[in-house]
């Protein structure tokens, strides 16, 4: 557990398509009890347990390719941890556009996708910025969607770094470039 808190998120899909309203903080762990009652009584179906979610996700990013400086591109992948056999759900998240609100306010477009995503996406040109792991519990009211979870970083990188520095000064481990070693 990475993070030193919960998230809580909640999201209206407006009655325009493609737009998100959002809005979104931090919460102790010590406080996650008391705001799941709390969420249990406000929301919907208070009398079902809470739908939990459990999900990998991975963001890419593209940069522009005009002469001006531009915000780059951002895809959000996702898998459910929790159900593997359910499709990829594919994300895009525009800049926030009007900070005037008492929300945030964006564009946005969902889609569920095929298993070769990540392979689309980078053979599209697009990189991986960083991946996540999130587990937390889903709650609806009416129109919106809260969410409380919690990010998971994967560590194994820095497993592998604090490694390889126990084998120095015998062995020098580092990155290598499979492209270079193809073209030897």
């Amino acid at each position: 557990m990475d993070q030193g808190g919960m998230q809580l998120g909640m999201n209206l899909k407006s009655i325009v398509p493609h737009q998100e309203y959002l809005l979104q903080g931090s919460i102790l762990d010590t406080a996650q009890e008391v705001l799941l009652h709390r969420l249990r009584g406000l929301c919907d179906n208070a009398e079902m347990p809470p739908e939990t979610f459990h999900d990998h996700e991975m963001v890419f990013l593209i940069k522009g390719t005009s002469p001006q400086p531009s915000q780059p591109v951002l895809f959000r992948a996702r898998k459910s941890l929790d159900h593997p056999e359910s499709p990829w759900h594919l994300r895009y998240l525009s800049q926030v556009e009007d900070k005037l609100r008492h929300t945030l306010s964006r564009s946005c477009i969902d889609v569920g996708c095929s298993d070769n995503v990540v392979q689309f996406l980078n053979e599209m040109g697009f990189r991986q910025d960083h991946e996540f792991v999130v587990r937390g519990f889903l709650f609806r009211k009416g129109r919106m969607k809260v969410t409380v979870s919690k990010i998971f970083r994967e560590q194994i990188q820095e497993d592998m770094k604090n490694f390889s520095e126990q084998l120095k000064p015998l062995v020098q481990l580092e990155k290598t470039d499979h492209r270079r070693l193809q073209t030897m």
